[in-house]
């Protein structure tokens, strides 16, 4: 891997291609969850691996370099969608401390149901989401990346539970819906291997 990112630092479009290649899917997956579609999701990766060719001489070696490209596509992703971040207004974060205590798992629910239920967010709720719940942000962490309070990503991110709650309700009939399993409760259903990718550091 150091001989590939060696050759992507002095611009060898054959270390290029074999480092797209090597972290396509990988790159992928998180673009996905930040994405309307498809579509919109292979653009914000062109974007993504465009900034890591442009800047991978900062890369500091003693670091992983899965994560470095991991958290470059995921501020990419975010700079994307940052116009249309349009945030839920900050409620009392007394009555979102307890969200989703009860966990059921969904076990049944697979990795592309879970993965339109996202897209289906609008990009504010579907931001905090991914980053809170899948990428392992802390709403300190999430607050500063977004320029918001962490109140404000406590409320978007119940906000963004409820939607979930009530799409896989009707998924699942009158079964009671809860997807409090994704955040924190060790149940790995994200990737396109059925992975969770590593929290972007």
């Amino acid at each position: 891997m150091q001989r590939i990112i060696s050759g992507c630092i002095k611009k060898d479009r054959s270390s290029q291609y074999l480092l797209y290649k090597e972290f396509y899917s990988y790159g992928l997956a998180i673009c996905r969850r930040y994405a309307l579609d498809d579509e919109d999701a292979a653009d914000v990766l062109n974007d993504g691996f465009l900034k890591i060719f442009n800047n991978i001489e900062k890369y500091d070696p003693e670091k992983p370099f899965k994560s470095w490209i991991g958290k470059i596509i995921t501020n990419t992703a975010i700079d994307h969608y940052r116009a249309n971040l349009k945030f839920a207004d900050h409620e009392d974060v007394s009555t979102l401390e307890h969200i989703g205590d009860a966990a059921i798992v969904y076990s049944q629910l697979a990795y592309k149901e879970l993965l339109a239920l996202i897209q289906g967010l609008s990009p504010a709720y579907r931001t905090v989401f991914n980053l809170y719940a899948i990428d392992g942000y802390s709403h300190e962490e999430i607050a500063e990346l977004l320029k918001i309070s962490t109140g404000t990503s406590k409320s978007n991110l119940f906000k963004a539970r409820q939607k979930l709650q009530e799409k896989l309700a009707t998924i699942n009939g009158s079964l009671k819906a809860d997807v409090s399993f994704i955040a924190r409760q060790g149940v790995n259903p994200i990737n396109v291997n059925n992975e969770m990718p590593a929290k972007n550091r």
